[in-house]
């Protein structure tokens, strides 16, 4: 009989293991278990017969169905499947933990792999997902206008050592209506949450946890409500940087994508620029003026910014002033700051 296991089990279980996602080609697309294999039983039409067929029919003919879909594939998936394994060790889960689960271990168990499976299946998971991210999180918020250079800071600050989380980097976003550029598609807001319970399971809590400040939705990925107030009510140390310092980084980022490009995402923000910014900033960007581009945009995303600020906890807020874009120097100045209003000992 293959081992069952509870969703923290298995989790660690994976960390030496090979973990196999037996659910539909569509179900791993959406959202699956980070670093899963995905080994689907059915194709997405082959489970949508199946299903359709216990609606009508029942669960025997259903069953029967299956079997005459799979049958001619057993061969074939064990010899997959040993490909797989590591030192003859599986880890398998469907969508409940019932029947495909159970058969697929059955399967290979029987071939003389052994198997653990996820009690309860993805759904358990989910519920576990849902569940720690509404828990209480030590994070530490890194604020600061558009361009500061927050991401390229959290980075560095993460190869010195420090406990950072990427929310941007797991969205595939750089939150405004630009931040697609340049960038692969964006996970579901599930698997984002996925991605989110992976990294937070790295991390020691007894330590803050350094992320960036963002609205609810980065590009179209949206966090959980309980996650989110969490952020917000966070500790925020704002980094204070003239837009002097902050508009060459932003030409530099943006100004090699094509124009055609930029004009879809100011068109995006048309009606917040107002009809006069807006235009004069297709201009700017039809003579390659991406210095004016980004003059224009940035005046909108700031006062959105401090607009945002303006929500949080004044207490909760320290502000740091910055005269650099240079990362390393940024990074020196954020971990020499006196912190200790925030009652963190880092």
């Amino acid at each position: 009989m293959p081992e069952k296991l509870d969703v923290l089990s298995f989790l660690a279980e994976a960390k030496q293991y090979p973990l196999i996602d037996v659910r539909s080609p569509a179900e791993f697309e959406r959202a699956h278990i980070p670093g899963a294999i995905s080994f689907p039983i059915f194709t997405n039409e082959e489970r949508a017969q199946v299903g359709t067929t216990y609606k009508q029919q029942g669960k025997e003919q259903a069953i029967e169905l299956g079997l005459e879909i799979v049958g001619p594939q057993l061969a074939k998936w064990v010899k997959q499947v040993k490909k797989i394994a590591k030192d003859g060790v599986l880890l398998v889960h469907c969508w409940r933990g019932g029947m495909r689960s159970g058969s697929m271990a059955w399967l290979f168990e029987t071939a003389g792999l052994e198997v653990k499976v996820l009690v309860g299946g993805y759904k358990a998971y989910r519920n576990t997902v849902l569940s720690e991210l509404a828990k209480k999180i030590p994070l530490l918020v890194l604020g600061g206008k558009t361009g500061s250079g927050k991401t390229e800071i959290l980075i560095e600050m993460k190869k010195r050592g420090i406990q950072v989380i990427d929310l941007e980097g797991l969205a595939h976003h750089r939150g405004s209506a630009f931040g697609h550029l340049g960038l692969e598609e964006q996970p579901s807001s599930e698997h984002f949450e996925n991605l989110l319970f992976h990294e937070l399971q790295q991390m020691d809590f007894k330590k803050p946890i350094w992320v960036e400040d963002e609205s609810r939705h980065i590009g179209k990925v949206f966090m959980t409500e309980s996650f989110y107030e969490r952020l917000r009510e966070s500790p925020c140390l704002f980094l204070d940087i003239d837009a002097k310092y902050r508009l060459p980084h932003l030409v530099k980022v943006y100004a090699e994508y094509p124009k055609a490009d930029l004009l879809i995402a100011l068109e995006k923000i048309k009606k917040r620029l107002g009809g006069q910014h807006f235009q004069r900033a297709v201009e700017c960007l039809e003579i390659n003026d991406f210095s004016e581009v980004a003059a224009i945009t940035l005046n909108y995303y700031d006062k959105a910014y401090l607009h945002g600020l303006t929500q949080r906890d004044d207490a909760q807020i320290d502000r740091l002033e910055i005269h650099t874009l240079d990362t390393n120097l940024q990074v020196n100045s954020v971990l020499a700051h006196d912190l200790a209003k925030f009652n963190f000992n880092i």
